[in-house]
């Protein structure tokens, strides 16, 4: 009994360091002013987004969507992998119609990328992550 409290305690102090590198981690990201989670970008912050940054991926969706909630947790992946390279963000479409009505948005998830400002390519649909990363990787 004693044995298993030992291990216990050993594998809890062990996750606590891990959690403790994890979060010392992400701050040092910030500090870089890394972005390494999706922005929520509404009406009016869009144009601000997606011109203070080189390179914006904004994600067009709605909460009801089965496709956009598929592709949400690459959204997320690729947040973290391309992070200081590429900025993403989300665009409700439900809660920011003068956006989608000025990019006509007629399905989603639509994303939108965007170079220098610039809407420089248009992804339709809830594609596999190779894809979204080929495509991201095109504008790099």
């Amino acid at each position: 009994m004693r044995e298993e409290k030992e291990e216990i305690e050993q594998i809890r102090e062990s996750k606590m360091r891990e959690l403790g590198e994890e979060i010392g981690a992400t701050k040092e990201r910030s500090k870089s002013g890394e972005i390494d989670h999706p922005l929520a970008i509404d009406d009016n912050s869009f144009v601000e987004t997606v011109r203070k940054y080189p390179l914006v991926v904004v994600d067009c969706w709605a909460p009801w969507c089965g496709p956009c909630r598929m592709i949400a947790p690459v959204i997320e992946e690729l947040s973290k992998e391309y992070a200081g390279k590429v900025v993403f963000g989300k665009l409700n479409v439900d809660e920011n119609p003068r956006i989608a009505t000025e990019f006509a948005i007629m399905a989603i998830p639509t994303l939108f990328i965007f170079k220098d400002g610039e809407p420089v390519d248009v992804i339709q649909g809830a594609l596999p992550k190779q894809y979204l990363e080929d495509k991201v990787k095109e504008w790099l």
